[in-house]
């Protein structure tokens, strides 16, 4: 058996571990037996001192996160293995060798039982996200296993964990390249080209995970006049443009955000009159748009991040697509997400079915959107859905 810390469950707290569920809350805990810090691998084990699983520890309600129910040691290669299952799936849904697309999620935290880590693919950079501290301390370790992973693929990592991890934790993460430097900030997306900052723009620099809604959003495009709120670098913008737009228009609180969205429009339409870009606050821009547009997507960022917010989270959502319904074009289509891992599909549509009720109009749902393949759910974490989204005709 691996000599790590033990934790020990109190008895009948063991249910969740044996059906694969990968954390451990800090109240199912009798007592952790060694000296234990942030970010240690430790072992989980019953009452009667049988093994459950191993993970990183940490401060909070969920003190382990579980990388493996086996009794393994987390060396390089276990590592490399948990890697290259990751890599194998997204070779086996088609991304790998699709010449239009060079981005897409290498890893997904729980998801590729990896919790606490993040890795997006930028045509040759892998950008890691540890969202936990035992996932940073192994930091050049998995950059290791990625290089042996990804070959010449990769040319660069970048780790950009200074603002996921813990704020109580006792260490000070900077940004910075754990491989190579500076490399092509141009990728493809579905044969649209774009320019992305991992260095200073949010998340790991775009989101991957609105590839396949994107693609959807195209298809609704032709001859629309189309809004883009927190339009951030114009993804949905540009998608829109592809699927014929009469014109567009990118809303963004961010006046860098516009500038990125502005030169990945010229990118893939230099010079076309269809592309507006705002710097503005979304409600304000909503003020008064009666009638102006067709096509709405509302992709906010996350409007609550922990359950004490989830209350006003949804009277944002409620306010954000009431005003949407009220003003969107007879006959056009409302595209509109929740990307907060605490609003459930429930509390989301809950929500913007009161947004409807109070504009007193005819609304059909055509998709319930989600979050793509790259991006997948481990069946026993629920909690990994966090992505939301529906498509709406609004009468």
């Amino acid at each position: 058996m691996s000599n790590f810390s033990k934790v020990i469950l109190k008895k009948g707290k063991e249910e969740s571990l044996l059906r694969f569920h990968p954390w451990v809350f800090s109240g199912a805990i009798d007592r952790i037996e060694g000296n234990v810090e942030e970010g240690d691998v430790v072992t989980v084990h019953t009452s009667d001192l049988r093994f459950l699983g191993i993970g990183h520890c940490g401060i909070g309600s969920i003190a382990v996160r579980i990388f493996s129910f086996q009794d393994i040691n987390p060396d390089l290669n276990f590592w490399c293995s948990k890697f290259k299952a990751a890599y194998e799936l997204r070779k086996r849904i088609g991304l790998i060798s699709k010449k239009e697309t060079n981005v897409f999620r290498l890893v997904h935290g729980e998801g590729d039982g990896m919790p606490g880590l993040i890795v997006d693919f930028y045509n040759g950079t892998a950008v890691l996200q540890a969202h936990t501290v035992g996932m940073w301390l192994i930091r050049n370790m998995l950059a290791e296993a990625l290089q042996i992973t990804l070959g010449d693929q990769l040319t660069a990592i970048y780790d950009k964990s200074s603002k996921t991890l813990p704020f109580k934790a006792s260490i000070e993460p900077v940004y910075g390249y754990l491989l190579g430097g500076n490399s092509t900030r141009e990728v493809m997306e579905d044969g649209n080209r774009f320019l992305v900052d991992w260095e200073e723009g949010q998340k790991t620099g775009f989101f991957v995970d609105q590839r396949e809604n994107r693609k959807l959003l195209s298809q609704y495009a032709f001859g629309k006049d189309v809004l883009n709120m927190f339009c951030y670098t114009g993804g949905f913008s540009f998608s829109a443009m592809r699927g014929g737009a009469n014109l567009v228009h990118s809303v963004d609180s961010s006046a860098k955000a516009i500038e990125m969205t502005k030169q990945n429009v010229e990118l893939n339409f230099p010079g076309d009159p269809r592309h507006t870009a705002f710097a503005a606050d979304a409600f304000d821009f909503m003020h008064d748009i009666k009638d102006k547009y067709d096509l709405i997507i509302l992709d906010p960022p996350a409007f609550a991040k922990h359950k004490n917010a989830l209350n006003q989270a949804l009277q944002g959502y409620k306010k954000l697509n009431s005003r949407a319904f009220q003003q969107i074009r007879p006959g056009g289509v409302l595209f509109t997400f929740s990307c907060s891992q605490v609003v459930t599909k429930t509390n989301f549509r809950e929500a913007v079915f009161s947004a409807a009720a109070l504009s007193k109009r005819n609304v059909r749902i055509l998709h319930q959107l989600s979050q793509p393949g790259d991006h997948p759910i481990n069946i026993y974490h629920p909690e990994g859905e966090y992505l939301k989204g529906l498509v709406l005709y609004v009468e």
